[in-house]
C-alpha cells in the first residue's frame, strides 16, 4: 500500500528539476501513504514527473522501490495496492525467461505490461490498485483504478497539463494551484455525506471510476474506458442466475472465500484482521484461522461511553475461534479528540461519523501490524443493510394504496406539530411507539408519496432536502439503478445492492477506510471484494441473500462451519457515534464556531436555514444531528485547505 502522484505538463518540458520539485511536492503532501520510502522519476522530453511514496509489504528490500522501469526501458509505474495473484501471473508462458529484480508484485504488474500488453494484465490481475503508466514509446499516461474502486486516485486535465494523485493533498500542495469548490458537489454532499464519483468536491478534478482506465497522449487528449464493469456483471448474473442447492451454494462460497482470505494474507509483515464480532469480519476472521499460517491476531474496539458495546461479541469470537485478540477501550474523550482532525485525514469533506472509530480500531491495529484484513461488502453483495429489507416492506404496502392517497396523507402527517408528537409519545405506554416520534413520523411522511426510487433515496439520504440548506445549488443527477442496467425482472433488493455497490460502497465505505487507515500507514484489505466473489454473488438467485427476513443467509451459512450461531445472533448495530448528544453536548462549542453566522459561507448555504437546524437540535424538539454534520465537516474542511481555495 502506497501514495501515488504525478504531473504531465508540456510547459515544462527539459526543466528536469522543476518537474521533479513539483512531484516530489505532491508527494511529500501524503507521505504519511508510504513512510517506508520515495522516489521520483522525471521523462524531462515529455514534461512528465512520476512520484511514489512507498509501505513496504511485499519485498522490503529496494528491489522493490518505485517509480519502476521495465527491463526493456519503455514503460514506468507508480502503483497504490497489492496484487495477490502475483505469483500465478509470473508463470505466464511469456514471462518465462523475465529475471525478475526481486519478489515485488510492482515487478510483475511491469513485465506483463511489458510482454503482454495493459489489458491482459488487467483482466488477470486480482487486488486493489490504483497506478500511472508511462508509455515512453508512444508518450501516453494510462491511470487505472481496482475494479471495485478499492484504492482511490484524483486526476485534473487542464489543456495538455494533467495531475494526479491518491489524495487531494497533493494537489493543494502546488502554491501555483488554487481551485474553486463545485457547487453541485457540496450539494450532493449535504445529501448523502460524501461526494459522489466522477465528482470531487473540487471543480475541475475528477475520480477515477472503479476499473477506468484513462489515458492522456502528448497533446493531453484523454480516452476513457472500463475493463471490468460491475453493472454487466450485475446484469449477467441476474439474466443467468445458477441453478444450485442450498450446500452447493454454501461449499461454492466457501471454497471461494477461503481461497480469496488466502491470497489477502501474503504479506513480508505482521498481518491481522478487524473484528467487530459481527458475520462479515468473523467470517474473515474464521478463514483466516483456517488457512493454518499460524496464530491470527485480531483487534477490536470497545467504546461503552456510546451506549452501545460490540467488543464483548468480538472477544467472545475471538476466544472461540484461538485468535489472540487485543482490544482497546475508547472513551468519549479518545473520540472527541480525532474531530478536529478530520479535515486533514479527510482532505474532501466526509460527514461518514464512523469515520471516528473507524480511525481509532485502525490507530489500535497499527501499533501492531502493518496490514488488516476487513469484512468490508458484505452488505452490499449478500443483502446486509436494514433498508433493503425496509424499502421492500414499505414499497410492498404502499404500492397498494392510491397515490393520491398517500400525497393527502403525508400532508396531513406534516401538519402536525412536533409538541403534538410529543403528548403522544407521552401518553403511550412505554415501548409501544419509537424514540423521537416527531422525527419519524416526518421521515415518513417523506417517504409515504414516493414510488421504490423515492423511497431509496430518501433512506441512503444524509439530509432529505440539501435545498432548502443551498438554494440555487444544483445537485449532481442521481440514477438509480433500475434505468436499464438490470433486466426488466431485476427486483428491488437487486436494484439497491447495485447502486450501493456502485456508489455508497466506493464513495464513501472504502473511502472512510482507505483514509483512516492510510492515515496511520496500515494496509487494509477487504477479502469479499475479490472480483471472482463479486460475481458469484451477482449469479445467486435472492433467496440465498435474504430469507424470510434473515439477511446474508448464505454468508451466515458459511460461518456457521466455524462459530456458534449464539455468538453472532443479535440486532445489526452501526460503528457510528452519539453525534446528537455530542452536538448538544461537548462539541457544542466547537459547532457553534463553525456554525456562526459570521463564518458560514454564504456562497453555499442558506445561513438562516442552518441556523434554524440548530437551534431546533440544541432544544431537543428535531433531531439534525446528521444533516448538521455534514455542514460541520464541509465548514472545517474549507477552513483547513482555504489556502488552496478560492
Amino acid at each position: 500500500m502506497c501514495g501515488i502522484a504525478g504531473l504531465l505538463d508540456p510547459a515544462l518540458a527539459d526543466a528536469r528539476q522543476a518537474l521533479e520539485a513539483e512531484a516530489r511536492a505532491m508527494s511529500d503532501a501524503i507521505a504519511h501513504r508510504g513512510p517506508d520510502g520515495s522516489g521520483v522519476w522525471s521523462d524531462p522530453a515529455a514534461g512528465l514527473a512520476l512520484a511514489h511514496r512507498r509501505l513496504a509489504i511485499i519485498d522490503l528490500t529496494p528491489a522493490g522501490a518505485q517509480p519502476m522501469i521495465s527491463a526493456n526501458g519503455r514503460w514506468v509505474i507508480s502503483y497504490n495496492g497489492e496484487i495477490y495473484n502475483a505469483a500465478e501471473m509470473q508463470r505466464a508462458p511469456e514471462l518465462a525467461d523475465v529475471s525478475w529484480r526481486g519478489t515485488s508484485d510492482t515487478d510483475v504488474i511491469l513485465e506483463s505490461v511489458a510482454r503482454r500488453g495493459l489489458d491482459r494484465t488487467l483482466a488477470d490481475m486480482n487486488g486493489m490498485f490504483a497506478m500511472a503508466l508511462w508509455d515512453r514509446q508512444t508518450r501516453t499516461l494510462h491511470l487505472v483504478r481496482d475494479r471495485l474502486g478499492i484504492k482511490p486516485l484524483f486526476y485534473k486535465a487542464q489543456g495538455k497539463t494533467i495531475l494526479f494523485a491518491s489524495e487531494l493533498k497533493s494537489f493543494f500542495a502546488l502554491d501555483d494551484q488554487r481551485y474553486e469548490i463545485d457547487p453541485s458537489s457540496v450539494a450532493s454532499f449535504l445529501r448523502f455525506g460524501y461526494v459522489p464519483a466522477p465528482w470531487s468536491i473540487l471543480r475541475g478534478v475528477a475520480k477515477l471510476m472503479p476499473g477506468e482506465v484513462v489515458s492522456f497522449d502528448a497533446q493531453g487528449n484523454k480516452t476513457q474506458r472500463r475493463y471490468w464493469s460491475l453493472v454487466e456483471v450485475a446484469a449477467n448474473g441476474v439474466a443467468h442466475q445458477l441453478d444450485l442447492s442450498d450446500a452447493e451454494a454454501e461449499a461454492r462460497l466457501h471454497d471461494l472465500l477461503a481461497d480469496a482470505v488466502s491470497h489477502q494474507m501474503i504479506s513480508d509483515v505482521p498481518l491481522g484482521a478487524f473484528l467487530s464480532g459481527g458475520v462479515d469480519s468473523s467470517v474473515i476472521s474464521a478463514l483466516m484461522v483456517a488457512a493454518g499460517r499460524g496464530p491470527v491476531r485480531t483487534f477490536s474496539i470497545g467504546f461503552p461511553d456510546f451506549g452501545f458495546d460490540e467488543s464483548v461479541h468480538a472477544a467472545a469470537v475471538a476466544k472461540h475461534l484461538g485468535t489472540k485478540h487485543t482490544e482497546l477501550v475508547i472513551h468519549g474523550r479518545d473520540a472527541l479528540d480525532v474531530v478536529p482532525k478530520l479535515a486533514e485525514m479527510y482532505d474532501e469533506p466526509f460527514g461518514d461519523s464512523s469515520q471516528i472509530p473507524t480511525h481509532l480500531v485502525s490507530k489500535l491495529t497499527r501499533a501492531h501490524v502493518t496490514v488488516a484484513l476487513s469484512g468490508d461488502g458484505g452488505d452490499e453483495l449478500f443483502g446486509g443493510y436494514n433498508r433493503y429489507l425496509l424499502a421492500q416492506i414499505l414499497w410492498g404496502r404502499l404500492s397498494l394504496i392510491p397515490s393520491a392517497m398517500r400525497r393527502c396523507a403525508a400532508a396531513a402527517i406534516k401538519a402536525v406539530p412536533d409538541s403534538i408528537f410529543d403528548v403522544i409519545a407521552r401518553a403511550a405506554p412505554r415501548g409501544v411507539l419509537p424514540g423521537q416520534l416527531a422525527d419519524k413520523a416526518r421521515k415518513f411522511a417523506e417517504i409515504l408519496p414516493s414510488d421504490a426510487n423515492g423511497i431509496y433515496l430518501r433512506l441512503v439520504s444524509q439530509y432529505a432536502h440539501p435545498a432548502e440548506l443551498t438554494p440555487g445549488l444544483v445537485e449532481h443527477p442521481f440514477q438509480f439503478s433500475k434505468n436499464d442496467a438490470l433486466p426488466s425482472k431485476a427486483s428491488l433488493l437487486k436494484q439497491m445492492q447495485l447502486h450501493d455497490s456502485l456508489t455508497y460502497l466506493p464513495d464513501d465505505i472504502l473511502q472512510k477506510v482507505d483514509r483512516a487507515s492510510m492515515a496511520v500507514a496500515l494496509e487494509a484489505r477487504p477479502p469479499l471484494l475479490d472480483h471472482r466473489v463479486v460475481e458469484l454473488a451477482w449469479q445467486l438467485p435472492e433467496r440465498f441473500h435474504i430469507r424470510q427476513g434473515e439477511t446474508k443467509w448464505l454468508l451466515r451459512r458459511v460461518l456457521d462451519r466455524y462459530v456458534p450461531r449464539e455468538l453472532i445472533e443479535r440486532p445489526k448495530m452501526g460503528f457510528g457515534v452519539p453525534l446528537a448528544d455530542w452536538l448538544r453536548g461537548p462539541l457544542r462549542h466547537w459547532a457553534e464556531d463553525l456554525l456562526d453566522e459570521r463564518s458560514l459561507s454564504p456562497k453555499f448555504f442558506n445561513v438562516h436555514s442552518v441556523r434554524m437546524l440548530w437551534a431546533e437540535h440544541l432544544s431537543g424538539r428535531r433531531n439534525w444531528a446528521y444533516a448538521l454534520w455534514n455542514v460541520l465537516m464541509f465548514e472545517l474542511w474549507r477552513r483547513r485547505w482555504a489556502a488552496s481555495l478560492n
